[in-house]
């Protein structure tokens, strides 16, 4: 997760945040599509547990109004949960956010004007004590569904409307009591809200604090990863470097132990490096590095590991190695090398830069080790500078098939 632009969208609402509650346009919908999951089913199970305590309410009806009982259960069984119960169901398939929000606004206006006319319906004493238990329908809304704050405010505003409508023109209700409820409600409405916005505020600013450490996580990740990949890289050559050898060559090693294969490995020098330097001296010299690494990591195969192992010296790490695949691909590197055509007047006057490579393979087995495999391949190279370097030799190893000690290279002198 590495975005510039997102985590300074973070710090800049993080400094400037103060009582707005939307995000810029790209944080909002980043917003909106990490918490909508969640944020959907917690909706919906907030509505379910709504939707059975105002069902609940058919007792209070029963015992409080009879003479409107029936009107009650039609009203809240018969009108309200056929309207809930498929919005809740939308809501958990997935809307968009604005439409979530909507949907469920509407539930607490449609439960507002259903209690409304079970109100209004009788006729029994104090029945407009009931009045005061519409709060619980605002504190569904705002603080049990937490809509969003300005579907709250709006749906809140609606809701204190139509209860105003209702209670206003109910004459069975005194004035006082009239005037006391309305308070009441208006009340619940205002705490309620203020609540609502906390909580919204609250869970954006903690949603901010999480992403901005996340973000910095990827950070501090990707960091880890460059410096553990310098760890293991040469940063003349850009090849592996010897960290990175000494651990891959055990591994390589039992793959090749459990496998029955090959391992082969060539160890490669610079002809006549130390006179090139001395002569063009040490910048020079790492151009020169530079140039023969390229051409044999371009020479080699993907699954090969191509090491500077130190110095003028050169590894190649080769898997299911056979002399019928390896020697021409250590030819193939002292071609691709002496074709540069780096003039090496350090050592002669017509001389360019060459190397000479020892190879070696080893099917691993009982009482070897991966030691055993370079110091072949170490004596081979010995073996190629000794007669003459810009040549091969492969080390004799008796459980290889045979092949000719010296390919590729052979005639040709000393640079």
């Amino acid at each position: 997760m590495f975005n510039d632009t997102l985590l300074t969208a973070v710090e800049d609402e993080l400094e400037r945040r103060a009582w707005r509650l939307r995000f810029s346009d790209e944080l909002e919908a980043r917003f909106e599509a990490d918490t909508q999951r969640k944020r959907s089913r917690s909706l919906v199970v907030a509505g379910l547990i709504s939707a059975v305590i105002y069902c609940v309410f058919l007792i209070n009806d029963y015992s409080f109004r009879p003479d409107s009982f029936t009107t009650a259960l039609i009203l809240r069984i018969g009108v309200m949960l056929p309207i809930g119960l498929p919005i809740l169901w939308w809501v958990y398939r997935g809307v968009p956010p604005a439409l979530r929000e909507t949907l469920m606004a509407s539930t607490v206006i449609v439960a507002t004007v259903v209690s409304c006319l079970i109100f209004v319906s009788s006729s029994v004493a104090y029945s407009y004590l009931d009045v005061f238990s519409f709060g619980l329908i605002l504190l569904v809304g705002n603080i049990v569904y937490s809509l969003r704050f300005s579907y709250a405010c709006v749906s809140s505003a609606i809701s204190i409307f139509i209860i105003l409508g209702f209670v206003l023109h109910y004459e069975p209700m005194p004035p006082e009591v009239k005037r006391l409820a309305i308070f009441t409600i208006i009340a619940q409405a205002l705490f309620t809200l203020m609540a609502n916005y906390r909580f919204e505020r609250s869970e954006r600013t903690s949603y901010l604090h999480v992403l901005k450490e996340k973000l910095r996580a990827g950070y501090y990740f990707q960091d880890n990863q460059k410096l553990t990949q310098m760890s293991v890289t040469d940063s003349l050559t850009n090849l592996a470097n010897r960290r990175q050898f000494d651990a891959v060559f055990p591994v390589r090693w039992q793959e090749a132990a459990d496998k029955g294969l090959c391992l082969g490995l060539m160890v490669i020098d610079i002809d006549h490096f130390k006179a090139y330097n001395d002569y063009y001296g040490h910048p020079q010299g790492d151009v020169c590095l530079q140039q023969v690494a390229k051409a044999m990591q371009a020479n080699s195969r993907d699954s090969d590991l191509v090491v500077r192992f130190g110095g003028e010296e050169f590894l190649v790490l080769m898997t299911n190695a056979t002399p019928e695949t390896a020697i021409p691909a250590a030819e193939r590197i002292r071609c691709s090398v002496e074709a540069l055509g780096i003039p090496n007047h350090g050592s002669s006057a017509h001389s360019v830069v060459t190397i000479s490579i020892g190879i070696a393979l080893l099917r691993p087995a009982v009482g070897l080790t991966p030691t055993d495999l370079l110091l072949k391949a170490d004596e081979a190279l010995y073996e190629a500078k000794r007669q003459g370097r810009n040549r091969i030799r492969k080390a004799s190893v008796v459980d290889l098939p045979s092949a000719d000690d010296a390919v590729g290279g052979l005639g040709v002198s000393a640079r």
